[in-house]
Formats: C-alpha cells, sequence, structure tokens
C-alpha cells in the first residue's frame, strides 16, 4: 500500500496539468500534451483526417501538417524510382516560331513576324563547308557577311540541364521555299545548323529542286545531339543561310512563305518547330518538401 501511495506520488509530480494541459518531464506544459522528451511508439499512430474516423497511415507514409486549427494527415510521397546507370527522361520542351496575330497570313512577315527570308543578293559567297560547318563552330562566326547565317528568332530558348551525365536531342523542322512562277524553278541549296550555347552541334545542307510548278517547297527535318553538358541552364538556337542563287530575282523563305500572295502556303503552314529532349542519369534532385 505504501509503495502504491510513493508510485501514485511521483506519477502525478511528473504529469503535471495546468490549465488543462498535461505535461510530461516538465512543469509548464504549453499544450494539452507537452513531452520534454523521447516519445517511444510500440503501435499504431491513428489520425483524425477530418471524416471523423481514426486511420492509422499506411506503410511508407509521412506525417504531414495541414496547417493551424487542423488535424495532420498521412500522405504518400509519389518519388519515382531509379535505376542505377539508366538514363531517365529528365527535361523535354517543344518551341515554335509562328507570328500569332497573323498565321493565316501569306507572305514575308520580317523582322516583326517569323522566319527568314534570303533574296538572291543574300546568298552566301564565303562559305568553306569543310571549316565553316565543323563542329563546335562559334553561331557568330556564321553570321558575318559573306556567310549571312540569320536566327530564326522564335525558336532561340533556354532549357536545363541538372546531372554531369547527360544526351540531350534536337529536333528541327520547317518549310523552305522559292517564289517561282511555273517553269522557272531553280535548285537553290541552303544550309541550316543547331547551336547550344552558340556553338553549332548539327548542319545540314539542303535544297529546293527545280519544277515545272509555281512557288515550290519542301520539308526539312533536322536532328542534332550533343553529349554530356555541364549541369545548368542553356541556350538552343537555329540558323540558317542560303548558298547558291541560279536564278535572279528568286527569294528563298525558310519557316515563312517566300513571297507576299502565295498561294500554296501560308504562315501557319510554314512555321518553324524545335523539339528538345534532355536524358540524364540522375544524380541531383530537387527538394520533395520545402525546408
Amino acid at each position: 500500500m505504501k509503495k502504491t501511495l510513493i508510485f501514485s506520488i511521483t506519477l502525478i509530480s511528473t504529469l503535471l496539468c495546468a490549465q488543462g494541459n498535461v505535461g510530461v518531464a516538465t512543469t509548464n506544459p504549453r499544450n494539452n500534451l507537452d513531452v520534454n522528451g523521447d516519445i517511444n511508439i510500440g503501435n499504431k499512430l491513428f489520425l483524425d483526417n477530418g471524416t471523423g474516423t481514426l486511420v492509422p497511415g499506411s506503410v511508407g507514409q509521412v506525417l504531414v501538417s495541414r496547417g493551424p486549427n487542423t488535424s495532420p494527415t498521412w500522405k504518400t510521397f509519389r518519388i519515382p524510382e531509379y535505376l542505377t546507370n539508366k538514363y531517365y527522361l529528365i527535361f523535354n520542351d517543344s518551341f515554335r516560331d509562328l507570328n500569332t496575330s497573323n498565321a493565316t497570313n501569306q507572305g514575308p512577315s520580317g523582322t516583326t513576324g517569323q522566319g527568314i527570308t534570303f533574296t538572291n543578293a543574300e546568298t552566301a559567297t564565303t562559305i568553306v563547308p569543310a571549316t565553316d560547318f565543323a563542329q563546335d563552330t562559334p553561331l557568330t562566326s556564321l553570321t558575318v557577311a559573306g556567310k549571312n547565317f540569320k536566327t530564326i528568332s522564335g525558336l532561340s530558348q533556354n532549357f536545363t540541364v541538372n546531372s554531369t551525365q547527360n544526351s540531350t536531342y534536337l529536333l528541327f523542322e520547317t518549310v523552305v521555299q522559292q517564289n517561282n512562277a511555273g517553269g522557272d524553278g531553280s535548285n537553290i541549296k541552303f544550309a541550316c545548323g543547331i547551336f547550344v550555347d552558340g556553338l553549332l552541334k548539327s548542319i545540314r545542307i539542303n535544297k529546293v529542286t527545280a519544277s515545272p510548278n509555281s512557288s515550290t517547297f519542301i520539308t526539312h527535318t533536322q536532328i542534332g545531339g550533343v553529349e554530356n553538358l555541364v549541369p545548368g541552364t542553356h541556350s538552343v538556337s537555329v540558323a540558317c543561310s542560303r548558298l547558291t542563287n541560279p536564278v535572279s530575282g528568286l527569294t528563298l523563305g525558310i519557316g515563312v512563305p517566300a513571297a507576299v500572295l502565295i498561294g500554296n502556303l501560308n504562315n501557319f503552314m510554314t512555321q518553324s518547330s524545335l523539339k528538345v529532349d534532355v536524358y540524364e542519369i540522375p544524380q541531383n534532385f530537387s527538394p520533395i518538401v520545402n525546408p
């Protein structure tokens, strides 16, 4: 009996009640239950998730606060599982160069619209493919007079790389047209390059072939890639140049109709697009919760 009384007094001195609050190993409990020390839960922890039903949670769930005056809840973090040394698509985006205010209008729209055009007077005269079209050639060296590369402004964009082991794939597509009349078409060669951080990563030479039809055009598709970019933000851009001018007076349109009042194409049909896919072996991860 005496031992029971001593134990009861000790328990009461440990569990102190102050204004309805109960404290364990504290004389000043600040909440309904204030534990000054470790808590060992030998079984389930039940929560009222706002439905009036006590829920013990499931395997892998974590306790998440829902703010003041609201009981916490069990949540499952949807964290993907990554296999070691496997590439995963981490970044994916596509861009287009389209004058949206005049999407169905015909004819080149100049610097305020979309695409690029070349008159025969703007044909490149000093390009040496063996050297000018080498990997990592700077774009700035190709936009000078005589080489005459022009950038498709709407395709100049940024993308992000997170891990040191990565592969970036680039897909460019556009429509190229000459404003020839029926029977006077010409084989006009042109070149388009894809640049990452201002350096050439893909180059293709193509041509609009002579045809008995007027306003002939082709679809130009180009693929490029680059390996193991430094983690961070990178830029991508597309630029093209006209390489030959066999017939005087013919304009070449890339990503835009070659001339005003073209009957078989419009801005929407000729718009350029660029797709960027970044595959990585995951290394750096964003926090799944705010600090």
